[in-house]
């Protein structure tokens, strides 16, 4: 792919925003280690998400910064050693067959220093935890790396996740509390069986666990699902291929989804979340479409993910920062002016957006090499 791009001024361009976005991730993130999900964005400033950071911290890996990525998985390890008595506490609820409250869960979102938010969110959801015993191990592994740095926060990342993996809870989007969702599976899942050959606990059974019950509740029509025991599909479920190895690349089931979503989905390179959505209108988000180039890339459609990175670098302003989310093809435009009204505009920039760029980017080859210093660990 990069021979048909070759020094080209578009190869330029693209491997411009790979160095913006590396710059744009690393000028915001906190000196504790956090990465802020948008700097200046109303609802979320000050507050950092494991999903969004561990995505970010592949991206930032991927680029070859080494310590921007090992000082955001300290700052995870610390948080989560910190939760270790109330992970405790939940777990022995669960003995006792009590059934704790939503509100007594870990939250999804974190002060730079670590602590709950202090206004109302939606705030339990799993996917974060799975996802970074993901992000850690993969970091680790491609700079060989000694997990035991970040053992403590793993294994309370671990027992959390063994208690309550099959809870119903928020998904990626903070919706529909009431459900048990398929790109959350996914996520736990490919974190339990990354972290299993560094810790005690029987995770690969879990895991089993929770492949058998999305193969028996979590597909529809040949694809899988938004939810267990729904039809619709969402813009995260090629996450559950890559990189959570849920339904292996190549599966009929991998296929089918990747090709619902695209054709449910996405429009002229840009990937909606789903089709009710109408946060900002619903419009069309640059994580997403990054996600789709991923799996493309890796079931050997480089062409179709050059595809999608191209109109990912289109979104970029004049600034060269990448949204949340553009109003191209609005599912629902009548309700974009009410959240402009409540939050301001779409946040700009959304780290993740930049992570997610950065790793398909480097999917395909054509990241531009990061400085010697960055590489230092």
């Amino acid at each position: 792919m990069i021979s048909a791009l070759a020094e080209t001024e578009e190869l330029t361009r693209l491997r411009d925003l790979a160095r913006h976005s590396h710059a744009v991730i690393t000028e915001h993130q906190d000196a504790g280690g956090a990465y802020p999900a948008a700097p200046t964005f109303s609802a979320y400033k000050g507050y950092a998400w494991l999903r969004d950071g561990s995505f970010t911290a592949e991206g930032i890996s991927r680029y070859g910064d080494v310590a921007s990525a090992g000082r955001f998985h300290d700052w995870v390890d610390g948080v989560l050693r910190r939760r270790r008595a109330q992970v405790d506490d939940l777990r022995a609820a669960v003995a006792r067959g009590e059934v704790p409250t939503n509100e007594a869960m870990l939250p999804t979102r974190f002060t730079f220093d670590g602590k709950d938010g202090s206004d109302p969110w939606w705030d339990f959801q799993t996917d974060g935890y799975g996802l970074w015993l993901w992000a850690v191990v993969t970091h680790a592994a491609r700079y060989g790396l000694e997990l035991s740095r970040w053992q403590a926060g793993i294994e309370v990342a671990v027992d959390y996740l063994v208690a309550f993996w099959d809870r119903p809870c928020y998904d990626w989007w903070e919706e529909h509390v009431e459900h048990r969702h398929v790109s959350t599976l996914g996520a736990i899942y490919g974190g339990l069986v990354a972290i299993a050959p560094f810790v005690s606990a029987d995770v690969l059974t879990v895991a089993a666990r929770i492949r058998a019950l999305v193969v028996a509740e979590g597909i529809a029509d040949g694809h899988l699902s938004k939810w267990l025991g729904g039809s619709a599909v969402d813009g995260s479920l090629p996450s559950c291929i890559v990189p959570f190895g849920l339904v292996a690349p190549g599966e009929d089931l991998a296929g089918t989804t990747l090709a619902t979503v695209a054709r449910d989905l996405a429009v002229d390179g840009g990937v909606h979340r789903f089709t009710a959505d109408v946060f900002y209108g619903g419009g069309q988000w640059i994580l997403l479409s990054a996600l789709l180039g991923w799996n493309l890339a890796v079931a050997g459609d480089r062409a179709g993910a050059l595809r999608q990175l191209r109109w990912i670098a289109d979104q970029a302003d004049e600034r060269g920062e990448l949204p949340e989310q553009v109003p191209h093809h609005l599912l629902h435009p009548g309700s974009r002016d009410e959240w402009i009204a409540r939050w301001g505009t779409v946040a700009t920039p959304l780290l993740w957006s930049h992570g997610m760029y950065l790793i398909l980017a480097d999917e395909l080859g054509i990241t531009a090499t990061a400085d010697a210093a960055d590489k230092e660990d």
